[in-house]
């Protein structure tokens, strides 16, 4: 795949970047924290103030952080070996006035760096071949996707690259596709740039790799939702409503090897008088895939008709954006819901199916928590009733018990009991007495069935009743981490 700049001059370009300490340690280290934390919000001030000195990082913190234009001989000192004749003819940098701009948005990430278009700014609208940056939805995937070692990866819709760097980290073979010739090219400059092979592919969604399996399959698409006109290819894919998630959801088993994982960010309709969980299920019906889906986020139809017009710096339309909400309501949409769904090809006869809201911050990186609630998931499904009474079980670390209650003539009177935890999903459960006991009896000494004994005793209630209602609660409870079954 073509890169932007030749290979030596990519190699130059490493060597000037290298050299200069143009890296995110390197630059909050020139900066400090409150002028770091300033230029990530976008006001350049401080940054501006401590980079006068006109050397090499000084020029290149100002020129594609601060987006400032540089005299051509600081640009030229800045960059080289990189020749200036070749980092122009490659769009690196641009003739503006008085010196150099920026042509590129050049990034400092991590320990990588990544190459993609200018982001949007006002009044000036994105081109329909836009290639996005790193940005919310790409590090909201990099933080949630699981970081187990594999054979095989694919980035589908891999944009400037972002998630194929990261996968880079712990799968031996990476393979990269996008609809957007632009976008590969940004790509492959990425990963040469950063030293990285990638199998880059061309084409829509899984026709480049028809037939191919791989043991981890990670995307961020182009999910907008709306009546299926394609503006800007980094956001609309052409297909009505949330059709685009539905069709990768229904590739999953020809697209991954046994026990591969899928993981991309969504967005689905609320329809009137449908559950946004029967919808995002369906996508997975007869699949055999486990699957955890997590609701992160829910906009109402006009908010998010202005998000996505904002988003790419589009003039004012109101007829399309009218066209846009007349769809919507056309087809009973509520609300449009945002977040992450993670398949899994288990092999399972009776799949686990997941679908719930998971708006409260999480303990980072979510790819960990996501880890973890697999492995709860198939610790439940790999045992039968007698084995789950047989368990012991104790209480997550750190567990909280906040009640809320009314002042009435005789005292306080407690409304509702709450679990907390305080860590990983930080769930917060409503619970009653009994459950109370059960959770405060959990302290791995004695197996299940032993605990509902003395329950059953102490509440004068037969033993297999309290079994039977309380074990559909134990599923709850330790797939959602509060409680912990231990070996053995």
């Amino acid at each position: 795949m073509q890169t932007l700049l030749e290979n030596a001059d990519i190699d130059h370009l490493r060597t000037a970047l290298t050299g200069a300490g143009f890296t995110a340690s390197g630059i909050a280290d020139r900066l400090g924290p409150q002028a770091s934390a300033d230029a990530g919000r976008s006001d350049f001030r401080a940054a501006l103030r401590i980079t006068g000195s006109g050397d090499p990082l000084d020029t290149l913190i100002r020129l594609f952080i601060c987006g400032q234009t540089e005299p051509e001989a600081a640009v030229a000192a800045a960059l080289a070996p990189l020749p200036i004749a070749a980092a122009r003819a490659a769009g690196l940098v641009v003739l503006a006035d008085g010196g150099l701009a920026a042509g590129v948005d050049l990034e400092p990430y991590g320990d990588w760096w990544v190459l993609s278009d200018l982001p949007a700014q006002p009044g000036r609208q994105l081109p329909a071949d836009h290639v996005l940056g790193v940005g919310g939805a790409s590090t909201t995937l990099a933080g949630a996707t699981v970081r187990t070692p594999v054979g095989t990866a694919l980035d589908l819709g891999t944009g400037c690259g972002v998630q194929a760097l990261h996968l880079s980290t712990h799968a031996r073979a990476v393979t990269a596709t996008d609809l957007s010739p632009r976008a590969l090219r940004f790509a492959a400059t990425t990963a040469a740039l950063n030293g990285m092979s990638w199998e880059l592919l061309q084409g829509d969604m899984l026709a480049p790799v028809a037939g191919r399996r791989f043991d981890l399959v990670v995307s961020n698409p182009p999910f907008v939702v709306g009546p299926g006109l394609a503006t800007h290819v980094y956001r609309d894919s052409g297909r009505a409503g949330d059709g685009v998630c539905a069709e990768l959801a229904g590739a999953a088993p020809a697209l991954l090897n046994e026990g591969g994982t899928l993981q991309f960010l969504a967005n689905w309709v609320h329809v009137k008088g449908e559950d946004w969980e029967d919808r995002v299920a369906s996508w997975f019906a007869g699949t055999g895939m486990d699957l955890w889906a997590i609701q992160r986020e829910v906009s109402d139809p006009l908010d998010y008709v202005r998000l996505w017009l904002a988003d790419a710096s589009e003039k004012h339309d109101a007829l399309r954006a009218a066209e846009w909400l007349d769809w919507f309501a056309a087809h009973g949409v509520e609300a449009i819901g945002f977040g992450l769904v993670t398949a899994r090809h288990s092999g399972k006869a009776d799949p686990s199916v997941v679908c719930e809201d998971l708006r409260q911050q999480v303990q980072a990186p979510l790819g960990d928590r996501v880890a973890e609630w697999f492995t709860r998931r198939d610790w439940l499904d790999a045992r039968d009733r007698d084995q789950l009474l047989a368990a012991r079980y104790r209480r997550v670390d750190g567990l909280q018990l906040r009640q809320e209650a009314t002042m009435g003539d005789d005292g306080w009177i407690v409304d509702r009991q709450l679990l907390a935890m305080p860590e990983g999903l930080r769930w917060v459960e409503e619970i009653d007495p009994l459950i109370l006991a059960l959770v405060s009896g959990s302290n791995g000494d004695l197996p299940l069935h032993d605990q509902i004994a003395l329950l059953a005793a102490a509440h004068e209630a037969p033993a297999e009743a309290l079994s039977q209602a309380l074990l559909p609660v134990l599923d709850h409870l330790v797939e959602r981490g509060l409680l912990l079954p231990l070996p053995g």
